[in-house]
């Protein structure tokens, strides 16, 4: 039985030192023509577990309103869990190709969840060099197990156990956003979803790429995320669109990447950026990355909060359904 999955793809390009046409970016999207080489300033890095609370609280709202990005070491997740999650993962994209596919996602379904390579429309009809697992892993009623790997044994307990810890992280991540806008606490998680957010795990795998020049794992894009809270291997390859330029992300062992996310930009009425990013691939390395994504259930409404609208200030973004501005954003239709 034959998939067109990229890591098969991949094993066969070596042969040829080429990647089929279709990865083949247009010039203008090429990362080794595109990536900025000079200095560069970087991602802010904020600790967690700063003892002054308002000190955090500026710290992450202006790194939201900056850049749209920011990593957070000290954040109460344990270094062995995200290694177990990391090893679970690499060996769940190790197995045969048919046990795999034992995930993926239906091709008649209108849900992102399941194994899978190709996840947005591009209007050039070209492909990333990347397959992906996506599934829920928070609240429990939002979980389908059908798309969690059976394999390796500990993927499922390992997964669970991550996504408490991760609760913890994104109450302080919400709270401190609220506060940086001058809103109580519980505001932004509340208009997002509150305790309904449904957390979405990503699991991206880049394989290694013989034309890593010419290609991209994911293409510039915003998240449609309130906020993303994503943790890389190793190898690098996450660059931010910042001051005109692509420039690279660099790798702190541990640290969580929290991207502010669309739905973030819109409840803040643009006070909050959403980050543009994109992926570069390796040569010799398979790059992967973990990425939660916050999402409200698909029926929660989602507009600029009454408090950054006035005479002088009226509403940037549409007010919809999440599903609908899901629907528009992965299918390239305006909002």
């Amino acid at each position: 039985m034959e998939f067109d999955r990229v890591q098969t793809i991949a094993s066969l390009s070596f042969d040829k030192e080429a990647v089929p046409e279709e990865f083949i970016r247009p010039e203008k999207e090429q990362p080794a023509i595109t990536t900025f080489r000079g200095p560069a300033p970087e991602i802010p890095a904020i600790d967690l577990s700063e003892p002054d609370q308002e000190k955090l609280v500026g710290l992450i709202a202006d790194a939201s309103k900056e850049w749209g990005i920011f990593q957070v070491i000290n954040h109460g997740i344990p270094s062995d869990l995200i290694a177990e999650l990391q090893g679970a993962g690499k060996k769940f994209f190790e197995l045969p190709q048919e046990e795999k596919e034992e995930c993926a996602r239906p091709h008649d379904s209108k849900n992102i969840e399941g194994y899978g390579s190709k996840l947005q429309k591009d209007p050039q009809d070209k492909k990333a060099w990347v397959d992906h697992l996506f599934h829920r892993i928070w609240p429990p009623p939002s979980i389908n197990y059908q798309f969690w790997p059976k394999n390796p044994p500990s993927y499922r307990e390992v997964t669970k156990e991550y996504a408490k810890y991760m609760r913890d992280v994104v109450d302080k991540l919400f709270t401190a956003l609220s506060l940086g806008l001058g809103l109580e606490g519980h505001v932004l998680k509340e208009a997002a979803g509150g305790e309904q957010i449904e957390y979405m795990l990503k699991i991206n795998y880049y394989p290694p790429c013989p034309r890593p020049d010419l290609t991209l794992g994911v293409v510039a894009h915003t998240d449609l995320s309130a906020i993303t809270v994503l943790v890389p291997n190793e190898v690098p390859g996450l660059q931010i669109f910042k001051d005109d330029h692509w420039i690279e992300a660099k790798y702190i062992p541990d640290a969580l990447i929290i991207h502010i996310g669309d739905q973030i930009e819109i409840l803040s009425n643009g006070k909050y950026k959403a980050v543009l990013h994109r992926t570069t691939v390796a040569k010799n390395r398979a790059r992967m990355s973990w990425p939660v994504f916050l999402e409200p259930p698909g029926e929660i409404v989602v507009g600029p909060l009454p408090q950054f609208i006035n005479k002088d200030n009226p509403p940037k973004f549409k007010t919809k359904k999440f599903k609908d501005y899901t629907y528009c954003k992965l299918n390239k239709l305006p909002q």
